[in-house]
């Protein structure tokens, strides 16, 4: 597929923009808009849920402990994370302190909505190949309604007819995990999910 060149200063643009976002009233105690990164033409595109403690002290998506469960699993499906484009479905961090811990809290469905014209945009300015989807709040935003993980996980949807998507989980499910031997098979599963987008994009080697 020929593509087009992209200019980085409209994804440089939209991170600006979106850093005085007001939206939702999640800005009030977060750090700071966590927007996405990567190429500017990348061929695939990684959305989360939101960001964590640690994405939201260091501005960047996916650098804490789902971010290493990430970088793992993309190592092993042969995908290189510089190629890609990862960003979240909410750019501000919910929460509740407990003390000096602060406690990760699943968006609410209008907080979903009011932020979803980020990934509109993020969308229209990469221009990817194959989107993917990880957790049920990405899932939301990617597909504009609720959509059950597991039901629509390892089934290509096409987005337009140059586009698709996938469902997978959010690599903090497998932190979630109870005992080793599940996050072993649950860890297996979305490497898995991730080969898949690998091979819908014609190459492990090539997923860029």
């Amino acid at each position: 597929m020929d593509r087009k060149p992209a200019s980085a200063d409209s994804i440089a643009a939209l991170r600006a923009e979106a850093a005085d976002c007001r939206a939702c009233p999640l800005w009030k105690d977060a750090t700071q808009t966590v927007f996405g990164e990567g190429p500017a033409r990348a061929r695939l595109m990684l959305v989360g849920e939101q960001p964590g403690d640690k994405e939201d002290l260091a501005g960047k998506p996916f650098v804490g402990p789902a971010g290493n469960m990430l970088d793992r699993a993309l190592e092993e499906a042969g995908i290189d994370r510089d190629k890609i484009y990862i960003t979240n479905a909410v750019k501000h961090f919910k929460f509740v302190a407990r003390g000096k811990i602060r406690l990760h809290q699943k968006p609410s469905t209008p907080e979903i909505k009011a932020c979803r014209q980020w990934y509109e945009r993020e969308l229209a300015a990469i221009e990817p190949d194959l989107v993917v989807a990880m957790g049920a709040t990405a899932a939301q935003c990617v597909f504009g309604r609720i959509t059950p993980i597991n039901k629509n996980r390892g089934k290509p949807v096409t987005l337009d007819h140059t586009m698709q998507a996938l469902v997978t989980v959010h690599p903090s499910y497998l932190l979630r995990l109870p005992d080793e031997e599940t996050k072993a098979r649950e860890y297996r599963r979305f490497v898995g999910d991730l080969k898949l987008a690998a091979k819908l994009l014609g190459s492990s080697t090539d997923a860029a």
